[in-house]
């Protein structure tokens, strides 16, 4: 069984450089029977832990609908391969010109009305490194550049022995919370960290909220220094206003670039 160490399509926010560190902290939790993934994403994780943990049940929440992405990933494919044709020899990471944008995005528009585009991988090939259009009107005002892939995409086998299921993250966690050997995986959208791909709108309060569900479970927790969040948490235990839930949890950091100016640090944070 292939062993995908990141999303078979794009995605925004999928922990692909965290992927051997959570190999290897997985390892710890041989008391874990079952792996919630309450923000699935992508369902990396979920895929991860599936293939590290074959016995164990893992459920991906899939909170941004990635598995209409994946199911349509041959009409994808074909709209990408109509796409390399427009663009033929024109230079890698070069910004297209005027008569190769219309003609692209007229190939979209047809596609659209044929059935489903997939416009956040469409954005990974057409857009400027880290920008993404999540609908027709918002790609037509972006210009193009050419960063198409040359092989087409596969997801054969990713989500092969994952339960997933569409489901409020809390109705989840309450639903799993009381099993034993529960571990629940949680990487909510990044507090002040770009978001718009994702099908929420993600408050400091939604932040917050998530964190009443650490205190009593094991988990993995992903979050990164731009949120502030584990400073915050910190201070709440020396103020003595409650409890932190990150007390005694493992932690590891890697460093991420999404463009030549624009650096951050991914931390993934987890307690047995």
């Amino acid at each position: 069984m292939k062993n995908y160490t990141s999303a078979p399509l794009p995605f925004m926010g999928q922990k692909k450089h965290f992927i051997r560190e959570f190999r290897k902290a997985l390892r710890e939790f041989d008391h874990a029977t079952v792996f919630v993934d309450l923000f699935g994403g992508s369902g990396l994780l979920s895929h991860v832990t599936k293939r590290e943990r074959p016995d164990a049940r893992v459920i991906y929440n899939d909170f941004d609908d990635y598995h209409v992405r994946l199911e349509n990933i041959d009409q994808t494919n074909a709209l990408l391969a109509d796409i390399r044709t427009i663009v033929g020899e024109y230079p890698k990471k070069k910004m297209l010109p005027e008569n190769l944008r219309k003609n692209i995005l007229e190939v979209i528009q047809s596609a659209e009305q044929d059935g489903f585009v997939d416009y956040i991988t469409l954005s990974s090939g057409l857009l400027f490194s880290s920008k993404y259009a999540t609908d027709y009107a918002s790609l037509q005002t972006e210009g193009m550049y050419n960063n198409l892939r040359r092989a087409p995409y596969s997801c054969e086998g990713y989500l092969d022995g994952i339960e997933v299921v569409h489901a409020d993250y809390r109705e989840l966690f309450n639903q799993y919370k009381d099993i034993p050997g529960v571990v629940f995986l949680v990487d909510p959208p990044y507090l002040s960290t770009e978001v718009g791909v994702y099908k929420c709108r993600w408050r400091l309060s939604d932040y917050l909220d998530v964190l009443t569900l650490l205190s009593s479970t094991s988990y993995f927790y992903f979050t990164s220094n731009k949120s502030s969040i584990i400073e915050l948490c910190e201070w709440i235990s020396e103020a003595k206003v409650n409890a932190n839930p990150f007390r005694n949890a493992v932690r590891k950091e890697m460093g991420a670039q999404l463009n030549y100016n624009s650096r951050y640090t991914d931390i993934m944070l987890y307690r047995r």
